[in-house]
């Protein structure tokens, strides 16, 4: 009993800090930047990777607007058509979850963090074959370089 509580304490010392346990499965990939630098690293490795920002919200943003300040956060909706082609071809029910999202939150330390979960993950749920999970796995190398380019 000793050594299966043993290699579960070994194992949470191993996983990965950026990995938020439980079932939204988020990554959060803490960084050295500002919360406007982040925006704007993200913007550019969107543009690198040749995938469009389709929606922004803001409720920092928001909030200065009416005089109130809060710490940064945007989130950022990233696609493009082609894969939205090839995803309501696999799932039609699938079609809510496009476009997948970035999240960009200010810490307390005043940096930045970039979270997002995987595309694979949030099209689990959806009944669509082997379509939708190359669809999904294609998409998650494209988002994992694309937050890799974003915090480096």
């Amino acid at each position: 009993m000793r050594h299966v509580a043993l290699a579960l304490c070994l194992l949470a010392v191993l996983m990965p800090a950026a990995a938020r346990a439980g079932e939204n499965q988020i990554t959060d990939l803490p960084t050295k930047y500002g919360f406007a630098d982040l925006v704007k690293r993200l913007d550019d490795a969107i543009k690198t990777h040749k995938m469009f920002v389709v929606t922004r919200a803001s409720a920092s943003i928001g909030a200065k607007r009416r005089g109130v300040s809060i710490p940064g956060n945007m989130v950022i909706g990233v696609y493009r058509n082609d894969f939205a082609v090839r995803m309501l071809e696999a799932s039609v029910p699938a079609g809510i979850e496009a476009p997948i999202r970035f999240y960009i939150w200010q810490g307390n330390n005043g940096k930045a963090v970039l979270s997002y979960r995987k595309p694979s993950v949030v099209f689990a749920p959806y009944k669509g074959g082997a379509k939708l999970k190359a669809l999904a796995a294609e998409l998650d190398t494209i988002f994992a370089a694309i937050a890799r380019d974003t915090v480096k």
